[in-house]
């Protein structure tokens, strides 16, 4: 090989994820399984995780024999919002793999009502999924990681920790939230080779967005609001999580990624 052609082979093994052992949370549906799909198409060994049973066994069946094990693909029922699951699932994975180079989280739930007439139950409940949930999953597995030192920590903001329109407060503060913890925590362990980076993804096309697909005039707003004029796919949110779960981003860290169709340009 000349030098020309090891640069550029070097250059392409930077994207790949051979041997690699990833983990993540949210993998029965939605972005969280175009992640592990695409983290498994570009080599890693994949652990699902999910609060969905059967949605993750699918997920851990169909990527049998894909990744860098080639192997039955491990399915956790975990839910995103139990300190004590997300410890016992750290600890497990640590006893059973040799490290884990990759962890991704993107369970999240979304009550869209104006901040006045939010009750106490339902603010609970988005701010203890979303914010405590990520803050669980980045601890327990930010110690491993810290213990190993090395590894890529991602969570799940949204460009709604920015732009804001009524009924979305309390999501937004809590998306919000995430990307300050993922700043804290970067300058945390980045001394121990740990990074940790966000992705911040506008309106994506999935399973629980349905409802809306049945209303044109919303469905064709909102995407109205990108430059796109379209809807994301889970797919294109994945391949920015593979991207920072590569060594291609190894001097990215404490970032919130847009992969929001330039919504947040304000067009």
């Amino acid at each position: 090989m000349t030098a020309i052609e090891d640069r550029l082979d070097a250059y392409r093994s930077l994207f790949r994820l051979d041997g690699k052992t990833a983990l993540v949370l949210g993998a029965a549906s939605g972005i969280g399984k175009a992640s592990a799909e695409a983290l498994a198409a570009l080599g890693a060994t994949v652990i699902c995780a999910d609060k969905n049973k059967e949605g993750v066994e699918i997920t851990a069946d169909e990527l049998a024999g894909h990744g860098s094990a080639k192997a039955p693909v491990e399915a956790h029922v975990v839910d995103a919002g139990d300190g004590d699951a997300i410890a016992a699932l750290a600890a497990g994975v640590e006893k059973t793999h040799r490290r884990l180079d990759i962890a991704v989280t993107t369970p999240a739930i979304h009550v869209r009502k104006l901040m006045l007439d939010y009750t106490d139950e339902e603010y609970d409940r988005v701010a203890d999924l979303n914010l405590r949930g990520t803050f669980l999953f980045l601890r327990a597995f930010g110690r491993m990681m810290a213990r190993q030192r090395g590894g890529s920590l991602i969570a799940s903001s949204s460009v709604r920790a920015t732009t804001l329109e009524p009924g979305l407060a309390i999501y937004g503060a809590t998306k919000a939230g995430i990307i300050q913890m993922v700043r804290g925590l970067a300058s945390e362990v980045g001394p121990l080779g740990v990074r940790v980076n966000a992705i911040v993804p506008s309106i994506v096309e999935t399973g629980l967005v349905g409802p809306l697909k049945a209303r044109p005039e919303i469905w064709n707003a909102l995407a109205a609001h990108t430059v796109f004029n379209r809807w994301a796919q889970p797919n294109e949110v994945a391949a920015a999580v593979a991207f920072l779960a590569s060594d291609a981003a190894s001097y990215i860290t404490g970032t919130d990624l847009l992969v929001d169709g330039g919504l947040a340009s304000g067009k």
